[in-house]
């Protein structure tokens, strides 16, 4: 190994911690030790290789084979000074820690002639098309890496919508970034036919940090490598929040992971970490005022909703829901559409009209709205539920968000509220007790009447934190 190649091989090298550096050192020698021959296994430690069958039976189960073939060619991209081009095919130590420095500690321009050579093995210039299929690998991988290293803290495969759509949904958004260097943006199958060049892939990867973060826990969880080290960022500690009041239920989210992952990377750090079941209509049935029993004074919440046309679409409120005739929140509200195409739409600062709550008014209109104003809201649920619409000719004023629903005055057909971060003190204990707590006689005439506590099973879990979801 010469002197320059050794320096820059040693520079790699320090950005890893002493027991990172062993972690690395550890994997290597898994990896090289499978790699087949003895003469590999005899010869100097510089001198072991790691082919691509050693890569894919190491991440058999946590990785889809076509995700192990794209690392094994960013691995493989790696050009060595004096390396002869014969033994290309296998990845050399040297090789396997610079991909590992690149693409965990570097910036956007280390991260790039990898990136282009996972996406296609000839490097660029990259069709849109190549991108996409790249991008679906890499989130389905995600999704697939955290359900198999029971990562997903709560959420399952089975408790959430089909990853499928949602897939291709969060890959679609990520794209709708990527920007030719006049600033247009090709949508559509123009996109998918558009031919970029690595500066404008590099400009994409570096506006778009899902893009890194999404590899560096393909890595770590799908290699198994540096997962539980110190140096985890809060986006990928946080990437997936934990979540509360599912368990048990036999509920089925609104959400898909792609979405909870991509929604939650919105909200303010501070609330990112849990999500915490408050309302479903199909748990707490089809009433306006069970809904605001449920969410007033709960903190801040999301909000999602399901038309009769299939249309999933919904709200972030920065702050607790209360009954009043008045606009309240901040501008950290947003809204959102899951399906047909996944989107966040933030303030726009022509109006405070973030989210409004009413009930029981005869002058002020009754229902749950985000956005806009009265009688033409971004986002609107009846009081009279079931009914709802989503004005937008052609943006809403307070978000820029289109039409969220299919038909501008829609039907609903479910809806889920979530409370998102710690509960606030003011949620303490309220609404736990039963009529039967508050009047002994009650429940006298009750046991009597044979009826011992029947309201029993309809009582909300206690506070979920006790009982943790996170065990997939």
């Amino acid at each position: 190994m010469g002197n320059a190649e050794s320096n820059a091989y040693q520079n790699h090298l320090s950005r890893f911690l002493p027991e990172e550096q062993s972690d690395i050192d550890g994997l290597f020698d898994t990896l090289s030790g499978s790699s087949g021959s003895a003469g590999a296994k005899n010869a100097k430690a510089a001198k072991k290789t790691v082919t691509l069958a050693a890569l894919q039976a190491h991440t058999r189960e946590p990785l889809p084979e076509a995700m192990t073939a794209r690392l094994y060619n960013g691995m493989k991209s790696i050009d060595l000074p004096g390396k002869s081009a014969g033994l290309s095919e296998q990845i050399a130590k040297e090789q396997f820690v610079i991909f590992m420095s690149n693409l965990l500690k570097g910036n956007a321009d280390e991260k790039i002639s990898i990136i282009m050579r996972m996406i296609a093995k000839t490097g660029g210039p990259l069709k849109g098309k190549q991108i996409q299929e790249f991008t679906e690998d890499l989130i389905t991988s995600v999704v697939h890496v955290l359900s198999y290293r029971k990562e997903l803290k709560g959420w399952s495969l089975e408790n959430t919508r089909d990853s499928a759509s949602g897939v291709k949904a969060l890959a679609s958004e990520l794209l709708s970034e990527l920007k030719l260097p006049d600033g247009t943006k090709p949508v559509g199958s123009q996109l998918l036919e558009t031919s970029f060049d690595q500066s404008v892939i590099e400009d994409w990867v570096y506006r778009v940090p899902q893009i890194s973060v999404f590899l560096s826990v393909v890595i770590r969880q799908g290699l198994h490598v540096l997962h539980s080290l110190p140096d985890q960022t809060n986006d990928i500690l946080n990437l997936v929040p934990h979540c509360k009041g599912i368990k048990g239920r036999g509920v089925v989210s609104l959400f898909d992971i792609p979405a909870i992952i991509y929604i939650n990377s919105h909200l303010p750090a501070e609330m990112q970490h849990k999500w915490q079941l408050l309302f479903s209509s199909r748990l707490h049935g089809e009433s306006f005022s069970q809904l605001c029993a449920h969410i007033v004074n709960k903190g801040p919440c999301i909000v999602i909703i399901r038309d009769l046309d299939g249309f999933l679409f919904g709200g972030f409120a920065s702050h607790s829901w209360e009954v009043k005739p008045q606009f309240q929140g901040d501008n950290r509200c947003f809204l959102f559409s899951v399906f047909p195409t996944l989107a966040v739409y933030t303030y726009t600062g022509y109006n405070d009209h973030y989210m409004y709550l009413n009930h029981g008014q005869q002058t002020m209109p009754n229902g749950l709205g985000m956005g806009g104003q009265h009688g033409y809201f971004g986002l609107w649920i009846d009081s009279d539920y079931g009914k709802g619409h989503s004005k937008a000719k052609p943006r809403c004023t307070t978000y820029n968000s289109p039409q969220l629903s299919a038909k501008e005055d829609f039907t609903l057909d479910a809806m889920e509220v979530w409370a998102v971060g710690d509960a606030p003190e003011s949620a303490g204990k309220k609404g736990k007790k039963s009529i039967l707590d508050v009047d002994p006689q009650a429940q006298a005439l009750l046991e009597m009447a044979g009826k011992s506590r029947q309201s029993e099973g309809l009582r909300e879990p206690l506070e979920e934190d006790e009982g943790d979801d996170d065990e997939n």
